[in-house]
């Protein structure tokens, strides 16, 4: 079924372009009649253009595991409520990408902040291409604004870390002894009605060899909840596995760029002026509110063109405040 879906949408681009591209052509004789077909034209390319950009993002993805769906996590960094209430605004923006590119997401862990935010979240977004689509996510994200848990209205930093791993397809044989796991089992925390918070739904493993710790507590039952915890660890012992495979390669990754505070990838700012600027590709976006509410296209399409030919979007010797 994913297969055919697959395809079905494959057809459907294809039909789309040469749609399009007919719609044009019959612009370019009636303009050549001498009608004022401007606006219209305009239209239409501008449709192809998001048609193509899009086409070419597929085609970027050429990574072993970028067809798969991902597990997402959003840590605050030190701040308190200002950076807990920015890693919120994250997850919130990760929501609404799911939601405009017609992925399934669910939150399958949230830790609530002290006051508001979040001190910590874990998402799981099922599609085709996601993994490889956020991996322009992993990182650090800077956010500047005028505070609004400031009496002051003062400006402040805030820092958020994202982190995005494969889901891993069930065909891949991922080896758990039972002796290995320590299942903990908890009364789940926040909303969610009576059932949820008297009953011992919420699950822990802790792989004991490695030290990796998942939990679930979205759902009601402890048997979905165990599911979907197990779930999330096979995924996270596959990429430990690939992490000890790819020691060289990370290491020459790693000393491009670290993936931890201090070296964001990201910087949006809300104050004194308002811009979203990727530091990879240089890419600037002038409308704020329309990144935060998920509209992340262009800078993954940014990002993915600069890993794969080096090539910036903006001024090189650029960088935001």
């Amino acid at each position: 079924m994913q297969e055919r879906k697959r395809l079905e949408g494959a057809v459907e681009q294809d039909t789309s372009v040469s749609s399009i591209v007919s719609d044009i052509d019959t612009l370019f004789e009636l303009g050549n009649e001498g009608e004022d077909v401007t606006a219209e034209l305009n239209r239409e390319i501008a449709r192809l253009r998001k048609i193509v950009d899009a086409l070419e993002t597929n085609m970027l993805l050429s990574g072993e595991n970028d067809h798969c769906g991902a597990i997402v996590t959003i840590h605050p960094g030190a701040g308190g409520t200002e950076s807990q209430d920015w890693a919120e605004m994250l997850l919130r923006m990760y929501l609404r990408w799911a939601e405009r590119s017609g992925f399934e997401a669910s939150v399958t862990d949230r830790l609530e902040g002290e006051g508001a935010g979040i001190k910590s979240a874990t998402i799981e977004i099922n599609g085709e291409n996601v993994f490889g689509l956020l991996q322009s996510e992993i990182g650090v994200h800077r956010l500047v604004r005028i505070s609004p848990f400031d009496a002051n209205a003062r400006r402040h930093t805030s820092f958020a870390s994202v982190f995005v791993i494969p889901q891993i397809d069930d065909d891949v044989k991922i080896d758990i002894k039972t002796e290995d796991l320590r299942v903990d089992v908890f009364r789940a925390s926040g909303a969610g009605g009576q059932h949820v918070n008297r009953t011992e739904s919420a699950v822990r493993f802790t792989h004991l060899p490695t030290g990796i710790v998942v939990q679930c507590q979205n759902e009601r039952s402890q048997h979905k909840n165990r599911a979907a915890a197990m779930k999330q660890l096979r995924a996270r012992l596959y990429e430990h596995e690939m992490d000890k495979r790819r020691v060289e390669e990370r290491k020459l990754e790693d000393s491009k760029a670290d993936i931890n505070f201090g070296s964001q990838i990201r910087s949006y700012v809300l104050a004194p002026y308002r811009m979203v600027k990727d530091l990879r590709t240089r890419l600037p976006i002038g409308d704020v509110d329309r990144v935060l509410d998920g509209d992340l296209e262009e800078l993954i399409h940014a990002f993915l063109v600069w890993k794969k030919t080096g090539r910036i979007f903006g001024d090189a010797t650029d960088t935001p405040e």
